[in-house]
This record gives structure tokens, sequence and C-alpha cells, in this order.
């Protein structure tokens, strides 16, 4: 699986949006490019982007707007990309949830550098301050959180970026059963289908893909009717002859 972090980039302007597109991808971060304020909610919805980089100065709406609309429900690490350079615009962004603030023009090093930083503060924040490995295991399956890569039994497990997401947060909560409701708000956000439909349909697809046998998973249990939950520890199997 070549799950790379995918970054978001909010920006009317059409030099700049192309410009960061490329210096993103040539740093191999997966790309999507959109104009206008309501696209970025729909988007950040949709698509579980794992950085935003936001223009305020949107056709349709203030940046502002979309950054407070996206905090209501969702931590994303939102990097301002703007031209507005006053001290009062600056605090307001940061004050409002913004994890950065970088002014136009801007240096491709720095924006990298406040890249890479909001993620690693983001990753600490998700699996815990006390976390001192970025590597989850249980039984053979295992979750590299550095370089994004699932494998079971040594092999690669291809999850898309939302069954990734899914899986991630399972393994965060490994143990508590987690309700559908929560697990399609923490991954779509507000803006997501209620219809539980969309996430049965990724568990079988994650399912098929992790579990030796899907019907009788022992990775992701389903509780019948309230949500799933991964398991904490694998019974150790008996094999054949063994006492």
């Amino acid at each position: 699986m070549n799950n790379k972090t995918t970054i978001l980039v909010v920006d009317d302007d059409k030099t700049t949006a192309s410009f960061l597109s490329t210096v993103l991808t040539s740093n191999d971060y997966r790309v999507l490019t959109i104009s206008t304020g309501r696209e970025a909610l729909t988007v950040v919805s949709s698509h579980c982007p794992d950085v935003m980089l936001l223009d305020l100065g949107l056709p349709d709406m203030d940046g502002m707007e979309v950054l407070k609309a996206v905090r209501e429900w969702s931590s994303i690490p939102i990097i301002i990309v703007s031209a507005r350079n006053s001290d009062r615009d600056k605090a307001n962004a940061l004050d409002s949830g913004a994890d950065d603030y970088v002014t136009k023009p801007f240096s491709t090093l720095e924006l990298l550098a406040r890249i890479r930083c909001a993620i690693r503060h983001n990753r600490k924040t998700t699996l815990g301050s006390d976390e001192n490995s970025s590597v989850y295991n249980i039984g053979d399956l295992s979750i590299d959180y550095d370089k994004r890569i699932v494998t079971v039994c040594g092999e690669d497990v291809h999850l898309t970026q939302i069954e990734y997401k899914i899986i991630t947060l399972l393994a965060k909560y490994s143990g508590r059963v987690l309700t559908y409701d929560f697990i399609i708000n923490e991954i779509w956000g507000p803006f997501g289908s209620k219809d539980n439909q969309i996430l049965r349909v990724n568990m079988a697809n994650i399912r098929r893909k992790i579990e030796k046998n899907p019907a009788e998973p022992k990775y992701i249990l389903t509780e019948v009717g309230v949500g799933y939950r991964m398991v904490e520890e694998i019974a150790n199997e008996k094999k054949n002859g063994a006492f």
C-alpha cells in the first residue's frame, strides 16, 4: 500500500494552486486542489485529507468561515496560506483553530517544514503523548503510522485512504466499541451520510483484505446494532497435533 499523505489545497488563484500542487507532488504528497469554500467543506468530509492549506480570500465565502466550520468537528491540521499579513488576521486565524499561518509570498522550504511539523503534532495527538512507538501490532496485523503501511503476516495490505483511516481509528481505541455514528462522524464528519451502508461496505472491504476468513473476523469484531471493536489481543490458535 502506498497510502500517501493527502494535502487539500484551497485557493482560487490558479497560479498559486498549480505551484503548490507541483511542489507537494514532487515531495511525495497526494494533492487535491479546489477553489471555493463550499467545495472545501465537502472534500474534507468525503476525502478525509491529512492537511489543509487554506487561503482566506475565497470567491464564495471567507476562509475564516471555512476554518471555523471545519473546527466544529475535525482536528485536521489547517495551515493558512494567505496574502493577509496583519497581526490581527494571524491572531484571529490561530485563535479560531488554525495550526499555523504562512504569509504569501512564502518560502517553499519553510512551507514544507510547517507541513511536516503539523503532521507530526497531529500524529502525537492522535496516538497519545505517551505513545513511544509509531507501529501498532496485534497478532499478525501491523500498522506503521510513519510509513502509512498496513501489513498482515509481513505482506502489504492495499487499503484506500478511507479504509486506512477507519482501521487506524479502530486501532486507536482498541478494546472499545465504537458506534456507527461515532465512526461516521470521525471519518466523514457532519456532512457525511448517516446511512451505515457506506461504513459497512468499507468494513467489508477491510475485512476481505486483512482477515483470513472475513466471515469469522479475529481483528475487527461487530457489535450487532451498535458498531465495531478492534480486539486488544488475539487468542492463541491451537495447531494440529499440539497439546
